[in-house]
């Protein structure tokens, strides 16, 4: 492994730690893993702080997941070596995301960016995955499930459109981390337990504390 290389997986990893929910949470004064589901992703911000903030979580994720790769196939020269360094620093950032250095390993599940980064490396594959995605989506209103199945298809697609080895490695590697990321999600979903997409924002979480101390405190009469 060349030093370009190791400098190209660098910043993809450092570009993936700035997690945008938790960055955006701190203009609210909120650190998102406290509150809804603990997960520093859009799906709990969108739940805990409404469409605006999961606008700029989108944005923010997507944005760091095509600079990492843009960084390491620039960093490796472009062409084929290129394509390979841009595909280890996307994958860098995607395992930035979900263990991110600025904010003590504890990040999101990495949906979004690794969406960004297959799209940069594969692009007819990443709306492949999307479609299949907002399908499951919109019929069982499950994101997680969604996140599950495209995750589990991509390196299968991959093989069956003939991509070649090193991009196969590369999406079963990032389709193993979504699926162990969701963990606790198949297991809700097994229980029958699991949330459901909604667009409407939880009750604010002022007012939510304010509800549990009278509620604490009616409980200590």
């Amino acid at each position: 492994m060349n030093f370009g290389v190791i400098v190209a997986v660098a910043i993809g990893y450092l570009l993936g730690s700035l997690n945008s929910s938790l960055i955006v949470g701190r203009f609210y004064g909120v650190d998102i893993r406290h509150h809804g589901s603990g997960n520093a992703g859009m799906t709990n911000t969108m739940r805990t702080l409404g469409k605006k903030a999961a606008l700029f979580v989108i944005l923010g994720d997507v944005a760091k997941g095509v600079l990492a790769y843009l960084a390491g196939y620039l960093i490796c020269g472009g062409d084929h070596q290129g394509a390979f360094g841009g595909m280890l620093a996307g994958t860098a950032a995607i395992l930035g995301h979900i263990w991110p250095v600025f904010f003590g390993f504890k990040g999101g599940k990495g949906v979004l960016t690794t969406l960004a980064v297959v799209l940069m490396i594969d692009w007819p594959i990443a709306l492949g995955m999307l479609s299949v995605f907002i399908v499951v989506l919109l019929l069982t209103r499950y994101v997680s499930l969604g996140s599950i199945i495209a995750a589990f298809l991509l390196p299968i697609t991959a093989i069956v459109f003939g991509r070649d080895v090193g991009a196969i490695i590369v999406f079963g590697i990032i389709a193993v981390l979504l699926i162990i990321m969701h963990h606790a999600n198949i297991g809700r979903l097994l229980r029958g337990t699991e949330s459901r997409f909604s667009f409407k924002k939880r009750a604010d979480i002022s007012t939510n504390a304010e509800d549990d101390g009278m509620t604490d405190a009616k409980k200590a009469e």
